[in-house]
C-alpha cells in the first residue's frame, strides 16, 4: 500500500482527506493541537516552525504523495514549503499543494481558467502564487497545484456562521459576487481520485456552474430551515459592478460522478 502524508491532517480538508484515503493509502498526518482520527503511530503534533521534525518524518515514512495544507504566517509556510520540496526533490514523491481563487483576486472581470496566469492583488493571493512558482521550480511535474474555492462542510466554521445566522434571524450576503464552491467531503475525493490516477499539472476544483454567493446562501438557508430569515443585501467593495471569483476548469479528467453544482452541493450540505 502506497504512503500519504498529509500535512495539516487536523484541519477541516485534512480530516476529510484522512477519512476518504485511509482504506486505499498508509495514511500518515501531522496536527498543531488535536490530534486526529489515525494510529497513535501514524500521526505527528508539528509546528510550522519545526523544519527539523519535518524533514525527520520525511526521510522515516518516505511518501510516495505529500499533502500540504498548512496554515499560517506567510513567510513560515513558505520556508517550510521550500524546505518540503528540497527533502523529497531526489525522491519519486509528488507534492499536491492546495492553492486558491485568491491568485485571481487582481483580476474580477472573469472566471478563471487553469490556462490563465496568475493575477493577485491581495498579500494572500501573492504568496500562493510564490509558493506554486517555488514548488514547480524545485519539483516539475512532481508539484501538483489543486486551487480551490470557499471550502463547506457539515462541520465548517462557514456552516455554523451560517447557522448562527439563522438564530439571529438575518445574514449578509452579496449579490455582485458570483463564484462556486465546493466541499470538503467532495474535494477528498477528488483529489484521491488525482493521486490513484498519478494526474499531473494544475487543477481548479469547484462547482461547474457559477452562482451569485447571495443566491447560494439564500438557498442553503432555505433548505436547511423554515424559519424567516432577513438577508442584507450588500454590494463587494461598495460598488454595483459583478465580481467574478470562480474557479472554471477545461480538464475533462474527473469522472462524471465527482463533478458537481452548486446546487447538489447545497443538497450534500443538508
Amino acid at each position: 500500500m502506497k504512503k500519504l502524508l498529509i500535512f495539516g491532517a487536523s484541519g477541516l480538508v485534512g480530516k476529510a482527506l484522512v477519512k476518504e484515503c485511509k482504506d486505499s493509502f498508509d495514511v500518515y498526518g501531522t496536527y498543531a493541537t488535536r490530534p486526529v482520527d489515525l494510529p497513535q503511530e501514524n500521526q505527528f503534533q508539528l509546528e510550522i516552525s519545526d523544519v527539523d521534525q519535518m524533514k525527520d518524518m520525511v526521510k522515516t515514512i518516505r511518501p510516495d504523495a505529500v499533502i500540504s495544507c498548512l496554515r499560517g504566517e506567510f513567510d513560515e509556510q513558505l520556508e517550510f514549503h521550500r524546505e518540503i520540496a528540497k527533502e523529497i526533490q531526489h525522491t519519486e514523491s509528488t507534492l499536491y499543494y492546495f492553492s486558491t481563487a485568491n491568485v485571481f483576486d487582481g483580476d474580477f472581470t472573469k472566471h478563471h481558467t487553469e490556462e490563465d496566469a496568475p493575477n493577485a492583488a491581495s498579500p494572500y493571493g501573492k504568496f500562493k502564487i510564490e509558493c506554486e512558482n517555488l514548488l514547480r521550480e524545485l519539483l516539475q511535474e512532481r508539484a501538483v497545484t489543486i486551487r480551490i474555492p470557499q471550502i463547506w462542510g457539515k462541520n465548517s466554521p462557514r456552516l455554523d456562521q451560517i447557522k448562527s445566522g439563522i438564530e439571529e434571524g438575518a445574514i449578509d450576503v452579496y449579490s455582485n459576487l458570483e463564484c462556486n464552491h465546493l466541499t470538503d467531503e467532495l474535494l477528498a475525493k477528488q483529489l484521491k481520485y488525482i493521486i490513484l490516477h498519478h494526474l499531473k499539472g494544475v487543477f481548479h476544483l469547484g462547482a461547474v456552474d457559477m452562482m451569485a454567493q447571495s443566491q447560494f446562501v439564500e438557498e442553503l438557508v432555505g433548505n436547511l430551515t423554515n424559519k424567516d430569515v432577513t438577508f442584507h443585501d450588500c454590494l463587494l467593495e461598495d460598488k454595483p459592478e459583478t465580481f467574478h471569483f470562480g474557479l472554471k476548469s477545461i480538464r475533462k479528467d474527473l469522472p462524471e460522478r465527482l463533478v458537481k453544482t452548486n446546487r447538489a452541493l447545497i443538497s450534500d450540505l443538508v
